[in-house]
């Protein structure tokens, strides 16, 4: 499951991949379905990003099976458009970042591949890489569009927007930007929900000019009831909400393995550095 802030209606989405669908959430907590499950036939729901041109939302969903789609919706949750890349390769479209302009570009953890898609040609393009990927998840844009980052299993990897180069980030001394799967760009850092190093913790990384180099290593959020299986968040304001106790590691092929273990969704807040 996969969070966002919208700051127009001041509500939070959260996608669901069991239940394939996305809910809204106000900040007194209530909880209403913005897409219902099954009304659109949708896949399981994972990355959510709104337009920075209009509001509207747009969502990865995909399954175990490596079928995989972009999803389109209005302010409302009404369908907008559906788009998805031909062939026999098995896709798993993860989390997105939207530009000013209106491009997405998107993982795909499956194919190991990043996609550029263009909404007015409704055409998807991969990125080339300097080292190949390895489980491409997180994705973060900088201001002002300069920069992509792509978290992967390794590390962090810069795209510059202008030239299309990309490199590892350095992560410096005794810090790893490996494993990350919600990744998200505040004052000049990544705020990364790391989940794939043991144990998972919130970190903040506090990047150079260039955005090729850790500064500075904040740990938020580590070892605690909060941190159970965090997967991704939302900056509102000065503040990080993410998911803590996610579940992911309770379905299997769409499926929810024990429902025993199941428990209310929590989302906890960390304030960012």
């Amino acid at each position: 499951m996969t969070c966002a802030w919208d700051p127009n209606r001041n509500v939070f989405y959260l996608s669901s991949l069991a239940q394939k669908k996305i809910v809204q959430i106000t900040s007194d907590s209530h909880v209403t379905d913005l897409v219902p499950a099954n009304r659109d036939h949708l896949l399981p729901v994972l990355g959510i990003r709104l337009d920075p041109r209009d509001a509207t939302i747009w969502a990865n969903t995909e399954d175990d099976l490596g079928a995989a789609e972009l999803v389109h919706f209005d302010a409302s949750g009404n369908l907008l458009g559906r788009f998805s890349l031909g062939g026999d390769a098995k896709r798993g479209f993860n989390d997105l970042v939207i530009l000013k302009s209106g491009e997405i570009f998107l993982t795909d953890s499956l194919d190991n591949k990043v996609f550029r898609f263009d909404p007015a040609k409704k055409l998807f393009s991969p990125l080339k890489f300097h080292r190949e990927l390895l489980y491409p998840n997180g994705i973060a844009l900088s201001s002002g569009d300069k920069m992509v980052f792509v978290a992967d299993a390794l590390g962090i990897i810069r795209v510059d927007l202008q030239s299309l180069s990309t490199a590892d980030v350095n992560p410096g001394p005794r810090s790893t930007l490996a494993g990350a799967d919600g990744l998200y760009w505040h004052n000049g850092s990544l705020i990364a929900v790391q989940n794939g190093i043991g144990s998972p913790r919130i970190a903040a990384f506090k990047l150079s000019d260039d955005g090729l180099r850790v500064t500075k290593t904040t740990v938020l959020e580590n070892r605690s009831s909060f941190t159970s299986l965090p997967t991704t968040g939302a900056i509102r304001g000065s503040d990080f909400y993410f998911i803590s106790n996610s579940h992911i590691d309770n379905l299997n092929a769409g499926k929810i393995l024990d429902p025993t273990q199941l428990e209310p969704v929590k989302i906890a807040v960390v304030r960012l550095p």
